[in-house]
């Protein structure tokens, strides 16, 4: 690819044997390989040295070292500049939303994010200390006093998430309840009925709530007995023999209502199943913040926050 710098003339013989030569003071200077003539073509502001400086770092994954080289300045004055810089403001107009809610961990940062389906946007995001059901409220009424219309919500398993939001249609998502039945009975079960009731789970995607329905009740009147077993401990006090089975057949039940929301407003409003959409932005930050071992806190959450905004 042609460098950009050869399309120039010299001030000097009026040649377009330019290259750049060296970058000093915020400004790029050329030479001309004819007279040997140094010169400015443009002036270079800090201001937009330090967008540049922290656009190389954050999006394009360039280290201290690489940032020093290419700008020419010292690993500290990198440093420094990249801690002046300040994030713009997020500036989106209110509209009907379908909202991704979730809070992930970047080792000692929690982030709590809200994210469009439909227009793949982030529209808020805040640093908290955990996840919690007054911080995801407070937030949310939030959107709603800024005139955004939220269709639905689409969450993890938190039962007092599933539960908070009454006036809204809200979806668990099925990966994370395929998650929470791998947890009790594992992903290669032994027993019939769990065998059973994994192949079931994993039906939740490819059917509809009718169905699913149907299929979970006949496996609990196939395994009433069986689930329902007891024996009894050194104390004389009676026990449940297949508590998993239990907790897993329950959990299925419970959460049964919030699985198939977005088959009940199909010819509503177009509803994810899962939070993937948001799982996989995480995964994506997480990667690019990988890159940069080492930072200081406040300089992390820069970056962090700073790929949030840019990421549409």
């Amino acid at each position: 690819m042609k460098n950009k710098s050869y399309t120039k003339k010299c001030k000097k013989c009026s040649e377009k044997q330019i290259i750049k030569f060296w970058f000093k003071r915020w400004k790029q200077r050329y030479k001309c390989k004819s007279c040997n003539y140094i010169f400015v073509n443009k002036s270079r502001t800090k201001q937009t040295t330090q967008s540049l400086l922290w656009k190389d770092f954050a999006f394009w994954k360039q280290t201290y070292k690489q940032l020093s080289e290419k700008y020419n300045i010292s690993i500290k004055t990198v440093q420094k500049l990249l801690d002046e810089y300040k994030l713009p403001k997020l500036k989106i107009n209110p509209q009907e939303i379908v909202l991704l809610i979730d809070t992930t961990y970047f080792w000692d940062i929690w982030i709590m994010a809200f994210k469009d389906y439909h227009s793949k946007r982030i529209l808020k995001y805040k640093l908290v200390s955990n996840e919690n059901y007054t911080s995801y409220k407070f937030w949310i009424d939030e959107l709603i006093r800024e005139w955004w219309k939220i269709k639905a919500i689409v969450c993890d398993w938190k039962r007092w998430l599933l539960w908070g939001f009454l006036n809204i249609p809200t979806q668990m998502c099925n990966f994370h309840q395929v998650q929470i039945i791998t947890r009790y009975i594992t992903k290669k079960p032994r027993l019939e009925a769990n065998k059973d009731l994994r192949k079931l789970t994993l039906l939740l995607t490819e059917t509809d709530k009718d169905t699913f329905h149907y299929y979970l009740n006949k496996w609990y009147i196939q395994y009433l007995d069986f689930i329902k077993e007891k024996a009894i401990d050194e104390n004389w006090k009676s026990y449940y023999v297949h508590k998993r089975t239990r907790s897993a057949y329950f959990s299925l039940k419970r959460n049964l209502q919030y699985l198939f929301t977005y088959y009940d407003y199909i010819w509503k409003v177009d509803i994810p199943n899962t939070t993937n959409g948001l799982e996989w932005f995480f995964s994506h930050l997480k990667t690019k913040v990988r890159i940069h071992p080492w930072l200081k806190k406040e300089r992390k959450i820069k970056l962090i926050l700073s790929l949030l905004i840019g990421h549409f």
